[in-house]
C-alpha cells in the first residue's frame, strides 16, 4: 500500500533533534497536539526568545498553521508543515528553532535546513496509529449509571465530564469512532429504547 494511503499516525511521545548547518544551530522539538490550542501552547513553551528564530507549524485534521518567524517568507513554517505531511502524521506540532552562527544560507538552504531538521526529528519519534474518536453526551438513571460504566469501559469509552441531577447523571464521553452504533445499540438495551446519544463533533467521513 502506498504510503498516502496508510491510516495516519501522530507521535507517541515528544521528541526533538539538533543539528548544525554552516554554523547555524538548529533545534527541532515536536509532540503531540490534540486541538489547536493545545499546538499553541506548546510552541509556547518549545520556542527558546533568546534564539534567533522559532519557526513552527502544526496540523490537526484539515486545520494548520505555520510561522516563519522572521525569515523570509516561505522558507521555514511550509517546510516543517511539508515534513509533517510527508510522514502522513497528524495532530502534531513542530517548532524548530535556530541560533545564526553568522552565514546566510539563502532561501533554498534554509528551507533545506528547517524541513530537513523537521523531518529528521519527526522520522525517528515513536508513532501510534491515529485513531479516530467520537463525542457524545447522554442521560443516564442513578439505577444504570454502574452498569452503563462498566460497559462502557468494553467499548474504549472516555467519560470526559460528569454531572448529576435529579433523575441521574448527564455524561460527556469519547470513543473510538467506530464503537458508536455499538454505543447507541448498549444505550437502547439499558434504556428499552427510551434513550440515545446525542453527538457533539461532526462525522468525519
Amino acid at each position: 500500500m502506498a504510503e498516502c494511503d496508510a491510516a495516519p499516525q501522530t507521535l507517541a511521545a515528544a521528541c526533538e533533534f539538533a543539528q548544525d548547518v554552516r554554523k547555524s544551530r538548529f533545534l527541532a522539538r515536536a509532540a503531540p497536539v490534540a486541538d489547536p490550542a493545545e499546538a499553541l501552547a506548546f510552541v509556547e513553551r518549545a520556542a527558546d526568545r533568546g534564539a534567533t528564530h522559532n519557526c513552527w507549524a502544526y496540523r490537526i485534521g484539515a486545520q494548520y498553521r505555520f510561522s516563519d518567524d522572521g525569515e523570509p517568507g516561505g522558507t521555514a513554517g511550509r517546510p516543517i508543515l511539508q515534513a509533517i505531511e510527508g510522514q502522513g502524521l497528524d495532530r502534531v506540532a513542530v517548532v524548530v528553532t535556530r541560533w545564526f552562527g553568522g552565514i546566510k544560507l539563502g532561501a533554498g538552504g534554509l528551507a533545506r535546513a528547517y524541513g530537513g531538521c523537521a523531518a529528521e526529528c519527526l522520522r525517528r519519534a515513536p508513532k501510534v496509529p491515529l485513531i479516530a474518536l467520537a463525542r457524545f453526551a447522554l442521560a443516564c438513571p442513578f439505577a444504570e449509571l454502574a452498569l452503563l460504566k462498566s460497559r462502557l469501559r468494553e467499548l474504549d469509552a472516555q467519560i470526559e465530564s460528569e454531572s448529576f441531577g435529579a433523575e441521574g447523571a448527564e455524561l460527556t464521553l469519547a470513543l473510538p469512532e467506530r464503537r458508536t452504533e455499538a454505543l447507541q445499540r448498549l444505550l437502547a438495551d439499558l434504556s428499552r429504547g427510551r434513550a440515545a446519544a446525542r453527538r457533539l463533533d461532526a462525522a468525519v467521513d
